[in-house]
């Protein structure tokens, strides 16, 4: 069967940038261009096609990756338009990873930013050729050779200037051409194609360098262009394109075209770009994978009649269709109603309907074939990063790696009816968002959910409320204190009651001893000659239990003791297992009051990689936030930090850590272990454990 669409014709690629780049901007601006939306969206007014959730529209900002397809000069191009914003920053790596190219949006007048340099490490990390489109060239301040110098320099890529810009600021109007030798200015109304100029004699010693300077740079990456520069011969823009293409695929130098997508300046020449300089999926490696029946690598060419293999990237909640699973084929095809293996679970799944996405709107199609990104439905036990497969031919692709959630709050529902639709909310959070996890604090009895910073919990917290419609309370979650002894003690436990007819008697001696950090709770039992019946040295044993889980000194639980029940009384009548459970209860309480007990916090192990000009800021904070620095290292230009903070002092953290770095800064957080916490701060905590 004829494939629909050329492979070599076909480009995937994702939009990525800083927040305020401008991605969306160019995104819809290619969109109209192409034919494929006949109205122009604009962020500002909430009318832009690809932020198409409310909260989008609402705050002006991309939070979940988008997905699009239009045509240019016989291509197909796949378009993912991701967000900018660091806490959302797991929609580019799922997008990166299935994607053949990039384009990189810069404002020119910021030039690289925080979250630039973010992308292009997750680019670099996923091998991504990419071009850049350095955007806002009318702003005031605009500088195209101090971004150019900033991504050489921050980035540590080779720019490969294609174009120059025509004036700059409120003069900006157009471009020259490096590769053709031409100049072109853009016209007033979106719909006019740029217009052909002589290129002006006040820019032609500076053409004439930049395309001297373009030559030298792909000579120093490109056989082809050394051999026709050493022989002198003249080098046809023909001979430019192609080399710009194979130094752009082999990640040797980045083409830069520039423009102002607000004002439609500069967008069909970069869609040329797109077409000229990003791969197809023919021109990548063949996918590497694990075949899992033999367990070796193989590798999957990307061909219509290879085996099927697929990677689901993105599931997401429709509320008008149902569950939607994006996937990304890499090598065979796939009909609607066709069986595949899911070799990640180990299950097989039945693709329902499947459909070409336009943002949230949705285009069926009978088949998809190699190169194409497509959603389903009726996959039911698929996820991200999970692979799809020909059953007879199992492969395990790479799956797609996630950074650990370092914030958290706590959500409560409001009634009883809330608890379930609550539940339910988070399950279908959790399916769409590997970076949000949910977990049931049984020591505080709270809900409690994780994120990549503020505002992606205030984003989800905004769709449990609006979206799901949960009535819940959102807070702080507490800290997960423990109690603990410091000394040896020996205590008794008396439970006598006396009442009409059987009364209660329990009573037992029981020492108490600490133990290492970390190593729970210890019993045993050294009754001699039968002093205890052996149901009621079980009956005290889990009365000690209990009591430990409710705490002694401000309520929480008690950890890292050993309690040795070395003798007790008992009566003929009157004793009972209820009744060594009390007098064990007893003993416990007495007992860590008589040892000096202590409370415990859970310390946290911090990384973080800054720049070196933040240190001092960095080490300030951190000594505010009883943190303790382990060690300082150094990675190229980024100094690195190994330090243990107390979880209570790291609310917040992600927040003030980009205010102190201007948002170049990166971290993790991981639980080490549990310290004694000081004694003016244990004493404000049991203080108000009293007055509770």
């Amino acid at each position: 069967m004829p494939r629909s669409f050329p492979l070599d014709r076909i480009r995937n690629i994702a939009i990525i940038a800083h927040i305020d780049a401008g991605k969306t901007t160019v995104t819809e601006r290619m969109l109209y261009h192409t034919g494929r939306t006949y109205k122009i969206g604009e962020v500002d007014e909430g009318t832009a096609v690809m932020d198409w959730m409310e909260e989008e529209r609402r705050r002006g900002i991309t939070i979940t990756a988008a997905a699009t397809t239009c045509y240019w000069q016989d291509h197909r191009i796949n378009i993912i338009d991701t967000p900018g914003h660091v806490d959302f920053t797991a929609e580019v790596e799922r997008s990166l990873r299935v994607l053949d190219g990039g384009v990189v949006v810069f404002d020119a007048v910021a030039g690289v930013e925080a979250q630039s340099e973010t992308v292009w490490r997750q680019a670099d990390r996923y091998g991504v050729p990419r071009i850049c489109f350095i955007n806002k060239m009318d702003r005031i301040g605009a500088n195209f050779d101090r971004t150019l110098s900033m991504i050489e320099g921050r980035l540590h890529a080779k720019p490969l200037p294609v174009q120059l810009p025509l004036g700059s600021e409120a003069s900006y109007d157009g471009i020259i051409d490096l590769v053709e030798n031409k100049a072109w200015r853009f016209e007033g109304s979106p719909d006019s194609p740029p217009a052909e100029v002589a290129i002006p004699e006040s820019e032609r010693a500076r053409y004439t360098q930049f395309r001297q300077a373009l030559i030298d740079k792909l000579a120093e990456s490109d056989d082809q262009i050394m051999a026709a520069y050493l022989e002198g011969s003249g080098i046809t823009p023909s001979e430019l394109r192609q080399a710009l293409r194979r130094v752009t695929l082999a990640a040797k130098g980045v083409p830069i075209v520039c423009g102002s997508a607000l004002r439609n300046k500069g967008i069909r020449p970069l869609l040329d770009a797109i077409i000229s300089y990003l791969p197809s999926p023919v021109d990548m490696p063949p996918v590497r994978a694990i075949d899992t029946k033999v367990g070796g690598e193989v590798t999957r060419p990307a061909r219509d009649d290879a085996p099927f293999s697929a990677l689901a990237f993105k599931v997401v909640s429709d509320p008008f269709v149902g569950r939607l699973v994006y996937f990304r084929v890499y090598s065979g095809r796939v009909k609607a109603g066709a069986q595949v293996f899911n070799s990640t679970r180990g299950k097989r799944e039945r693709i329902g309907r499947l459909l070409r996405m336009h943002a949230n709107h949705r285009e069926e199609v009978t088949e998809a074939d190699t190169g194409a990104i497509v959603a389903t439905l009726g996959l039911k036990n698929t996820f991200t990063g999970d692979t799809l497969c020909h059953s007879s031919q199992s492969v395990l692709l790479e799956p797609i790696r996630f950074p650990e959630p370092v914030l958290a709050v706590a959500v409560e529902p409001k009634t009883r009816a809330d608890q379930d639709k609550l539940g339910e909310a988070l399950n279908r959070l959790t399916e769409e968002d590997p970076t949000f996890k949910v977990n049931y604090d049984h020591e505080t009895g709270q809900t409690v959910i994780s994120g990549m910073g503020e505002l992606h919990l205030e984003f989800l917290v905004s769709r449990l409320l609006s979206e799901f419609g949960v009535g819940a309370k959102v807070g702080k979650p507490k800290v997960a204190y423990k109690e603990t002894i410091t000394l040896p003690t020996q205590v008794e436990g008396r439970f006598i009651r006396q009442t009409g007819g059987h009364g209660q008697y329990g009573h037992v001696f029981i020492r108490l001893e600490p133990m290492e950090r970390g190593s729970g709770f210890q019993f045993v039992g050294r009754v001699k000659g039968g002093a205890l019946p052996k149901q009621y040295i079980l009956a005290a044993e889990m009365g000690i239990k209990e009591a430990m889980e409710t705490g002694v000194v401000a309520g929480y639980p008690v950890v890292d003791i050993k309690a040795i029940l070395y003798d007790g009384s008992y009566h003929e009548v009157d004793s009972s297992e209820i009744a060594f459970k009390m007098a064990g209860s007893i003993a416990l309480r007495d007992g860590v009051i008589k040892a000096k007990p202590i409370l415990l916090e859970p310390i946290m192990r911090l990384e973080i990689v800054a720049p070196e000009q933040f240190l001092g800021d960095i080490m300030g904070d951190l000594n505010s936030r009883r943190g303790h620095i382990e060690s300082i290292g150094a990675h190229d230009e980024m100094s690195v930090i190994h330090a243990l903070i107390p979880l209570a002092e790291s609310f917040g953290y992600a927040t003030t850590l980009r205010s102190l770095t201007q948002g170049r800064a990166t971290h993790s957080l991981e639980f080490y272990h549990y310290q004694e916490l000081p004694a003016e701060l244990a004493d404000q905590i049991t203080g108000k454990a009293m007055v509770r």
